[in-house]
C-alpha cells in the first residue's frame, strides 16, 4: 500500500503567489491546500492534519511570528516562514518563534521544494509526528520562580509573569528536568531539538544569555544559569515539579 503524500498548507494573502505556488508544489506529489489568512488556517487545521505549513509572516489578520508560537502548541506540523524581510534579526525572531525554516521573498520555487523535503526528512514519514502523544504539561517551582511548560510562562515571586519564546521555554524545561547537572552544548541541542528544527552551538549560547536575563540573574547574586568552563551550563537550583 503506497504511503499518502505529504500534506502541505500554504497560508498567504497574495493570490498571485498562493495559487501558482500550490500548482507548482502539486507537480512534486504534494497534497496542497491553501488559505489567504490566519482565520482560514485555523479552520483548516481543525478539519485536517498537515505535515508542513508554509506561512507568510505578514497576514491581514495575524502576525506570522505570533502565529508560529501558537502553532507550536496547537499543531504538530512543521512551519516554513515566507517573508520579504531578510534582516538577520528577522530570521532569528522567526527561528525563536519555533519556525523550522525561513524563506525570503522573492524565492526560487525549486529551492522551497528542497527546503520542504529537508524538513520532511528531519520530521520522518508523513503522519509520524502527528501520531506522537504530546508531553504532559507540568509546573516547576524553583528559586522563588514558577514555570509552566506548554504555555512557556515564567512567574516571579511577586506574581509578575514573563513570556518565554518557544526555544527559551524548551531550554528552561530541559534545565529544570536536570537541575544541578552540567549539560554540554551538544547535549542541550539534542534535548531541545524537535523534528524539523536545527540549533547550533552559538545559537544555544545566545538563547541561554536571553533566558538568563529573563530569570533576573545579576552580578550581585549567584546566577541560576551558571557557565561551567569547558563543560557547558548548569541550573543551580532545587526543583519541585507538579502536574500542570
Amino acid at each position: 500500500m503506497n504511503p499518502s503524500p505529504p500534506r502541505l498548507l500554504v497560508v498567504d494573502d497574495h493570490r498571485k503567489i498562493r495559487e501558482p505556488l500550490a500548482i507548482y508544489l502539486r507537480r512534486f506529489g504534494f497534497d496542497v491546500r491553501t488559505t489567504e489568512d490566519a482565520a482560514g488556517m485555523w479552520a483548516l487545521l481543525k478539519q485536517d492534519v498537515f505535515d508542513v505549513l508554509i506561512l507568510d509572516v505578514m497576514l491581514p489578520d495575524g502576525d506570522g511570528f505570533e502565529l508560529c508560537r501558537a502553532l507550536a502548541h496547537k499543531s504538530a506540523a512543521s512551519v516554513i516562514l515566507l517573508t520579504a524581510r531578510d534582516a538577520c534579526a528577522d530570521r532569528v525572531q522567526g527561528l525563536d518563534a519555533g519556525a523550522d525554516d525561513y524563506v525570503v521573498k522573492p524565492f526560487e520555487p525549486r529551492e522551497l521544494v528542497a527546503r520542504i523535503h529537508s524538513v520532511l526528512r528531519r520530521r520522518g514519514p508523513p503522519g509520524e509526528a502527528t501520531s506522537v502523544m504530546p508531553a504532559p504539561l507540568r509546573r516547576f517551582e524553583f528559586a522563588d520562580l514558577s514555570f509552566r511548560s506548554g504555555c512557556n510562562t515564567l512567574t516571579r515571586s511577586d506574581q509578575s509573569q514573563v513570556r518565554l519564546s518557544t526555544v527559551e521555554g524548551r531550554l528552561l524545561e530541559v534545565f529544570l528536568e536536570h537541575p544541578n547537572t552540567v549539560l554540554g552544548r551538544e547535549r542541550l541541542i539534542e534535548l531541545t531539538s524537535r523534528p524539523g528544527s536545527d540549533l547550533f552551538d552559538r545559537a544555544i549560547d545566545r538563547q541561554i544569555s536571553r533566558l538568563r536575563r529573563k530569570l533576573a540573574d545579576s552580578a550581585l547574586q549567584p546566577m541560576l544559569l551558571q557557565t561551567v568552563w569547558g563543560g557547558g551550563y548548569r541550573l543551580a537550583a532545587n526543583v519541585v515539579q507538579y502536574p500542570a
